[in-house]
C-alpha cells in the first residue's frame, strides 16, 4: 500500500531510498509528456478538493464517432502502457481517446496534494468522469471498447448514458460479478479438472484434467489454481500439458516458480507506478466486482488468488459484492450494435459468460479469437482494433465470419510475450507427452 504521498514501498515494489523516488519521477516525465503531445485534463471535484483527471487523444477525424477505450485491471493506467495501441489505431484510421482511471497514474492526485480518498473511486464516478472528459472534448457519440473490467464500465456507461453511445466492443466482458464467477468455476473444472470434453472445445485438452489431477497432492491449491490459468491462457494447453507432466516428474521447478508469481502485484497491493497501481482501486475490486467473494473449497478456484482482498474486504465489515449496476437487466435495452470478443482459452471470463452477453443485448454478435485467452486489447491488440472499427463502419454483423481472419493477424500487446516466452522455455525442455 502507498503512504498519502503515493511515494512508499509498496506501489513500487521495489525498496526505499532515493532510486525508487528517481525511477518514480523518470516514468512520471514520460507520462507527462505523453499527455503534453495529446491530451488535456478535467477537473473534477472530490470531496471538497479537485481531481486534474487525465486523458490522451490521437488526432479527430471529421464528424466520425471517437473509439474510447477502457482497459482492465482495475488499476491499469492508459496514458503509458497503451502508446503503442494509440500508434496502432492511429495508422489503422481510428480516433482514440482513453481516460487515465482515477486514482491511477497521472490521475491519482488531488490538487490539494494528496492521493484522491479511496472513497471516491468507485465505478459510478469512473463513468462520470467518461462523461465528463466526452463533454470537455467536444463529443456527442463515441463507439467504447472495454476489456475485463473495462467492459464493465463501458456497459455501466451505456446503462447511465445511452444517446453518448454510437457502439460497443466487449472484450472478454464482465456482465455480473458473482454469476461470472460461478460460470468460470464450473468452465474450468469441467475442462481441466474433470476432463470433460465436449464439441468445439481443444482437442489438445486431452489429458490435461488428468496431468492437472496429479499434482493436486503436492501443490498448493492457489499455486495449480494460477500456474494452470496463466499457462493455459497466454500459452495453450500442449504447453500447459508439458509443464505439468515436467513438474510431476521433478523438472521445470524454476519455470513453475517463477510463473506462480507473474500478476502478483495486481492483487496484494504491489504495482508499478503509472502502468499497474492497484492499491486505491480496491474498493472497487473489493465491494463492486466480487475479488473478495470467499473460495467454494472447490478446485482449481480463480478466487484462492485473491486471499488479500478478502482480507481487506473483512476488515471493512464488507459482506459479498454489491455490485453498481444491474447490467443483465440493462443489457436489453442497448440498441446499438455490440461485438463480444472471446478467447478460446480464456479461463477468467470464459465462453459462457460472452454467450450470455450476446444473448442479451439485442444487436450483439459473438467474435470467437482462436487460440487467444484473456483480454484481446492486452494479447492480439490488431484483432480488437479491426473489431472496433467494424462497429464504428457499421459492420459488426460482420465479424463473427470474419473471426477465424482476425485471430490469425499478428499478435502485438503488452501481455503477448508472456505466451511467446513460455512456450519457447517448455517446448525447448520437455518432450511431446
Amino acid at each position: 500500500m502507498t503512504t498519502r504521498d503515493g511515494h512508499a514501498d509498496g506501489r513500487t515494489g521495489q525498496g526505499s531510498g532515493g532510486r525508487d523516488a528517481a525511477r518514480r519521477a523518470a516514468v512520471e516525465r514520460a507520462a507527462r509528456g505523453v499527455l503534453a503531445h495529446g491530451g488535456g485534463t478535467v477537473d473534477r471535484p472530490v470531496h471538497g478538493d479537485t481531481l486534474p483527471l487525465a486523458y490522451v487523444r490521437t488526432a479527430p477525424r471529421g464528424d466520425a464517432p471517437p473509439l474510447v477505450v477502457v482497459p482492465g485491471g482495475p488499476g491499469l493506467a492508459s496514458v503509458l502502457p497503451y502508446v503503442a495501441l494509440r500508434a496502432e489505431a492511429t495508422r489503422r484510421g481510428l480516433d482514440v481517446l482513453m481516460v487515465e482511471h482515477r486514482g491511477i497514474g497521472l490521475s491519482r492526485r488531488v490538487r490539494a496534494g494528496g492521493d484522491v480518498p479511496a472513497e471516491a473511486v468507485t465505478v459510478a464516478a469512473v463513468v462520470d468522469d467518461l462523461v465528463a472528459v466526452l463533454d470537455h472534448a467536444g463529443v456527442e457519440r463515441a463507439v467504447l471498447l472495454g476489456a475485463s473490467y473495462g467492459s464493465y464500465v463501458v456497459q455501466a456507461f451505456g446503462a447511465r448514458h445511452p444517446d453518448r453511445v454510437a457502439g460497443m466492443v466487449l472484450d472478454s466482458p464482465v456482465v455480473a460479478p458473482a454469476d461470472d464467477l460461478a460460470a468460470a468455476r464450473a468452465h474450468r473444472r469441467r475442462i481441466l479438472w474433470d476432463g470433460d470434453l465436449r464439441a468445439g472445445d481443444d482437442p489438445a485438452l486431452a489429458g490435461v484434467a488428468d496431468a492437472v489431477r496429479s499434482l493436486a497432492d503436492d501443490v498448493p491449491a492457489a499455486e495449480l489454481a494460477h500456474v494452470v490459468q496463466v499457462v493455459h491462457e497466454f500459452a495453450g494447453p500442449q504447453v500447459l500439458h508439458r509443464l505439468l507432466l515436467a513438474r510431476r516428474a521433478g523438472r521445470l521447478r524454476a519455470v513453475w516458480d517463477r510463473v506462480a508469481t507473474l500478476g502478483s502485484g495486481e492483487v496484494d497491493g504491489a504495482g508499478q507506478p503509472f502502468v499497474m497501481e492497484p492499491d486505491l482501486v480496491a474498493r472497487i475490486m473489493d465491494d463492486e466486482l466480487g475479488f473478495a467473494l470467499p473460495p467454494d473449497g472447490g478446485p482449481l478456484d480463480p478466487q484462492l488468488a485473491f486471499a488479500d482482498a478478502a482480507a481487506r474486504h473483512a476488515a471493512r465489515g464488507g459482506a459479498g459484492a454489491t455490485t453498481p449496476f444491474d447490467l443483465p437487466a440493462a443489457l436489453p435495452a442497448f440498441t446499438w450494435p455490440v461485438a463480444v470478443l472471446s478467447g478460446d482459452r480464456d479461463l477468467r471470463t470464459p465462453r459462457p459468460v460472452a454467450e450470455r452477453v450476446v444473448g442479451l443485448a439485442p444487436d450483439a454478435v459473438l467474435v470467437p479469437l482462436a487460440g487467444t485467452g484473456h483480454s484481446a486489447l492486452d494479447t492480439h491488440r490488431a484483432a480488437a482494433l479491426l473489431a472496433a472499427r467494424a462497429v464504428a463502419a457499421g459492420a459488426a454483423r460482420r465479424l463473427p465470419d470474419l473471426a477465424p481472419r482476425l485471430a490469425a493477424l499478428p499478435r502485438r500487446g503488452p501481455s503477448r510475450h508472456v505466451g511467446t516466452a513460455l512456450s519457447a522455455v517448455v517446448r525447448a525442455t520437455t518432450r511431446r507427452p
